[in-house]
């Protein structure tokens, strides 16, 4: 189970969002002693710190900085101060996302979500994913077929993830688009039949002729 620290000194937000990510299995504590901030974090070992910027005594681009002095922890700023010079500098001191107030908690839950799947689990899942010989190495972002080594863009690479990881079904393209959202690129449907295309045109160059199946109005899926 993941944990969750959550430097927010509004008890409402604060219990609202305990409560959505608990949900979904992700185990959070509230900091209470918001002059001590960084001890707690150090006594809770979070995998994720959810962090607001204004905040008693010191506000939350200090604790960011004081937080990466010491680990590299994945941070989600949430603010109300929600305009662009705010969000570069929590960016420029590290930070992994920013989410301005007000939110949906469901938008909330999975940046949540992709920030821990980033971090933590997306690669390790499964080292390599096999399909017609064509190998998946998640370590590099390449593809083995027949001796040769595909170079993949990160796009590229997060759509046959995500076909192979889904293999024999038909993966939707909104499925498609929040995968390629978590790169933190702009997506739109012309954005992920650009890719597609691509990706398609690379397969086919390598032997791999009619990897992917169109699903017209549906998705896609390897074949």
């Amino acid at each position: 189970m993941y944990r969750i620290l959550l430097v927010e000194d509004d008890a409402g937000i604060a219990e609202a969002v305990a409560a959505a990510l608990e949900k979904w299995g992700l185990q959070t504590r509230t900091v209470t002693d918001f002059q001590h901030v960084l001890a707690e974090f150090s006594a809770y070992d979070p995998q994720l710190v959810l962090l607001d910027i204004s905040l008693p005594f010191f506000n939350g681009y200090h604790w960011c900085a004081e937080i990466r002095r010491v680990s590299t922890v994945p941070v989600i700023f949430l603010s109300s101060a929600g305009d662009n010079l705010n969000i570069v500098m929590a960016m420029n001191l590290g930070a992994d996302d920013f989410v301005a107030k007000p939110f949906d908690m469901h938008v909330l839950t999975a940046k949540v979500q992709a920030v821990l799947r980033r971090a933590y689990d997306f690669a390790a899942s499964a080292p390599v994913l096999e399909h017609r010989g064509a190998l998946l190495n998640t370590g590099d972002n390449t593809l083995t077929y027949e001796g040769r080594q595909l170079e993949l863009s990160k796009n590229e690479y997060r759509i046959l993830y995500t076909l192979l990881e889904q293999k024999g079904r038909v993966v939707s393209r909104e499925t498609l688009m929040e995968r390629l959202w978590e790169t933190d690129s702009f997506v739109d449907e012309n954005t992920l039949t650009v890719n597609v295309n691509r990706l398609r045109k690379k397969l086919d160059a390598a032997g791999l002729a009619d990897f992917i199946e169109t699903r017209r109005g549906v998705g896609y899926l390897v074949r």
